[in-house]
């Protein structure tokens, strides 16, 4: 995701993406629940001095290097920026980078935008990038990107505006995460300044954004501030000031926008839509996303170690239930790990990729057969769940009913939200776990980013499956700097994922933002992960 896409819970409604990413307008039939994606709310017609953004989380993190979620993205994407960048479209182009060549298939050269500011009023240079990208692979570090340096020999300044990175063998997918956190530059006299406060109440950041972070109260809220040397005159910030404020409850959060202490906020509570939806004092709008909800196997020692009880579980889900129940019937049953919308990088092909799957089959009695056969009878399954948001015990309860309809015993393992995100980060966290439910998205246009968590020995592989037949089809996938040619290499990675279920696909849904009467001009889908989204937001009325 620009965490490369890991699969990290979503604590404020469990998303994902629907028919795809190009950029148009997609629209949804479905009665009450019938829906439109487009990437841009309308433009601004105006400038303000301020507006409030709610959070579903207080972010952990402003490192750049350990932001590996929703909160702590959604706040940089605004200060921070990459060598590459995202845009609302799922376009990915130039960023504090004005170009990139790749002169052979082991090689990457940047050359960097002149006259770039940090917020403190140094000019960024070849070094800051160096220092910001190497920070990844550093293991003191401990970055949750740095798997995406797995083949990177060095990192080596080139020329005065000039990087090049050389590797180990070929990485395309390397190149196009400079558009995500492992492409993030900070100033590196600021990093050694800060040292271990780096990123915290105390350390800040000190980075080239339109927006600067002013201040951080932790436990109530943090405010940037409009960044007046901002090289990018095409993205000025329209408002001045913007605060944000952590708001848990997803009932508190819904009453935050009726109530306009919040003008609005991503990732609208499933369980609020229909009323904001229905209600006067905003709009609810649906983006383009990369991200699925899923059954992630932590265990492959268990009894989900056999395919035939993955195929169970799988075949004793009815997803369009749980579509209703989760998602307040806004999305569509999911086909494989990723979503259609993380296809953008191939969108004419994916619909061809997505036909070529099994329609998720709901068969009770097939799935009963094959818990049989499979000598699974009676035999415990631990699904962890927690309060972290109501969608995760919805499809908790689902999944225990559904095993317990085939002759599985799901037991459901009620856990703290703080206890529940160390599952995705801490190993140790696992023991006895044999499913979580996770919402793994891409940062970018690429499926192949959310494959690359499958690899064996992959940070963001849970479970340690292993397969192959699968690293060896992801490597040439990798090594494929043609568009066209790699989303067909990743469909195969697709159908292998499916074949075998280490990851049991549950429902996709798209993005959501809620816009108060008095803002307007956000990115709508996922892209805000990395796109400055608060600089284009302004005033609905002239």
């Amino acid at each position: 995701m620009s965490r490369a896409t890991a699969l990290l819970v979503c604590s404020a409604v469990v998303t994902a993406a629907t028919a795809g990413c190009s950029g148009a307008t997609k629209s949804r039939s479905g009665g009450a629940s019938a829906y439109t994606v487009t990437p841009n709310s309308p433009a601004a017609k105006g400038s303000l001095d301020s507006f409030t953004w709610s959070l579903y989380a207080e972010p952990y993190t402003l490192d750049y290097a350990l932001a590996y979620d929703y909160p702590p993205n959604t706040v940089l994407a605004n200060v921070c920026e990459q060598l590459l960048r995202v845009t609302p479209d799922m376009k990915i182009e130039p960023g504090l980078a004005v170009k990139y060549a790749n002169p052979d298939p082991k090689t990457w050269v940047y050359t960097l935008r002149p006259d770039v500011k940090f917020h403190d009023g140094s000019t960024m240079t070849a070094d800051d990038v160096v220092a910001s990208l190497t920070r990844h692979m550093d293991p003191a570090t401990g970055s949750p990107w740095g798997s995406s340096f797995k083949n990177v020999a060095s990192i080596k300044k080139s020329g005065p505006l000039e990087v090049t990175i050389r590797l180990s063998k070929p990485d395309v997918l390397l190149n196009e995460l400079m558009a995500a956190s492992p492409g993030t530059v900070e100033s590196a006299a600021f990093l050694a300044k800060a040292g271990k406060d780096y990123g915290g109440p105390k350390g800040k950041v000190n980075c080239t954004g339109p927006y600067s972070l002013d201040s951080w109260a932790q436990g109530d809220s943090l405010t940037l501030k409009k960044n007046t040397a901002y090289w990018n005159r095409s993205l000025t910030p329209k408002t001045d000031t913007v605060t944000f404020t952590f708001i848990e409850d997803p009932s508190a959060r819904t009453n935050a926008f009726l109530s306009g202490t919040a003008d609005g906020g991503y990732m609208v509570p499933s369980s609020s839509l229909a009323q904001l939806r229905t209600g006067s004092k905003g709009t609810v709008y649906f983006g383009p996303n990369t991200a699925a909800s899923d059954l992630a196997v932590l265990d492959f020692k268990g009894p989900l170690g056999d395919l035939k009880v993955r195929q169970a579980l799988s075949m004793a889900l009815d997803r369009k239930s749980i579509v209703k129940a989760a998602a307040g019937g806004i999305g569509i049953p999911a086909k494989a790990p990723a979503a259609r919308g993380a296809w953008a990088l191939a969108p004419e092909k994916a619909d061809d990729y997505f036909k070529a799957l099994p329609e998720p089959e709901y068969d009770v009695a097939g799935a009963k057969k094959l818990i049989a056969e499979a000598g699974a009878t009676g035999r415990k399954i631990t699904l962890v769940t927690s309060s972290l948001a109501p969608e995760i015990s919805v499809v908790a309860n689902a999944v225990q009913a559904a095993g317990k309809q085939i002759g599985l015993d799901v037991q459901l393992k009620a856990v703290a939200p703080e206890a529940y995100s160390s599952i995705f980060v801490d190993p140790g966290a696992r023991k006895g776990l044999d499913l979580v439910i996770t919402n793994g998205y891409d940062n970018t246009p690429d499926p192949l980013e959310f494959y690359q968590y499958l690899r064996t020995g992959d940070f963001g592989n849970y479970g340690n499956w292993s397969d192959a037949e699968f690293d060896a089809a992801f490597d040439k996938a990798n090594a494929e700097p043609d568009a066209a040619r790699r989303a067909e290499l990743t469909a195969e990675l697709q159908r292998i994922a499916v074949r075998e279920l280490p990851i049991i696909p549950l429902y996709e849904a798209p993005y959501s933002v809620f816009l108060s009467n008095r803002v307007t001009g956000a990115p709508t889908g996922i892209a805000q992960l990395y796109y400055p989204w608060a600089a284009t937001i302004g005033a609905a009325q002239q």
